[in-house]
């Protein structure tokens, strides 16, 4: 099958998955699809997304990281990641948002090929560093997604006019609990890849690196002192919200935000 076809199979799976996520926590008549089915059309969707991400990101040239094809491989990861947890956690909500983002990026890297090789001589230690940076992204990006969850959830609760959306959430005490948990695990790999940048790359400081430096160091103190005003003061609700974003929207500039400046706005 050709590079395009499989991208817009994989899309339609996607969506596909969304819209039976969307029609079990809003509909309340009618043919209500079982969870499964979307777990089931999202790992088809997950299937034919790594076999697109193969197709076009991995030659013997290296491998291509250029802005489209980074978008598509970070969505890859991040409903990989969404996809295993819900096997065991009730995180399949968040598909909501996020499968149909995996499908404009599939959209986006089959129709505006950028090239940006990372050279198959690329050292070890620049494959962890990238490998772990793009996992922590991806799972402080759940992270941030079921913050907006949470935030819907705690609006309407105190409002005291929880809609059917809300009802089909898991309790408010287990929302924040996942979140936490995203968070943490999300700090660790980011704590390791800001290290491992430090460790083993030239100067993590260069005119090129400098701002998805600074940027990245910043998210990391946000979720870094968060964790700090859970574990101390128990933070929760809205600050927990409040931060959760605020160090997602640092991480997206740090990283794609550096990546249109260096890759459209300063290419010659």
């Amino acid at each position: 099958m050709t590079h395009t076809l499989l991208a817009t199979i994989a899309t339609l799976s996607y969506l596909t998955a969304a819209v039976f996520i969307g029609l079990r926590l809003f509909r309340k008549e009618g043919w209500i699809p079982e969870r499964r089915l979307a777990l089931a059309a999202g790992f088809a969707g997950l299937i034919l997304h790594s076999w697109v991400l193969w197709d076009s990101i991995f030659s013997s040239a290296g491998i291509n990281l250029g802005f489209y094809h980074a978008l598509a491989l970070t969505s890859w990861t991040i409903i990989a990641l969404l996809l295993v947890s819900s096997l065991t956690k009730p995180v399949d909500n968040l598909g909501l948002i996020l499968l149909p983002v995996a499908a404009l990026s599939l959209i986006l890297e089959a129709n505006f090929a950028e090239i940006d090789f990372m050279r198959p001589s690329a050292s070890w230690s620049l494959k962890i560093h990238v490998l772990l940076s793009m996992l922590a992204y991806s799972l402080l990006t759940l992270a941030a997604v079921q913050a907006i969850l949470l935030a819907v959830q705690d609006r309407q609760l105190r409002g005291r006019h929880p809609g059917g959306f809300v009802r089909t959430l898991p309790p408010l005490q287990t929302m924040e609990s996942l979140l936490f948990e995203m968070i943490s695990a999300g700090f660790v790999l980011l704590t390791l890849a800001l290290l491992s940048g430090f460790a083993f790359l030239e100067n993590m400081f260069a005119q090129h690196l400098v701002h998805k430096t600074v940027l990245s160091v910043l998210a990391w103190l946000v979720f870094g002192g968060l964790l700090i005003g859970r574990f101390r003061k128990g933070w929760r609700g809205r600050t927990a919200i409040i931060w959760t974003l605020g160090g997602f929207v640092m991480l997206i500039l740090a990283y794609f935000g550096s990546k249109i400046v260096l890759e459209f706005i300063l290419k010659p």
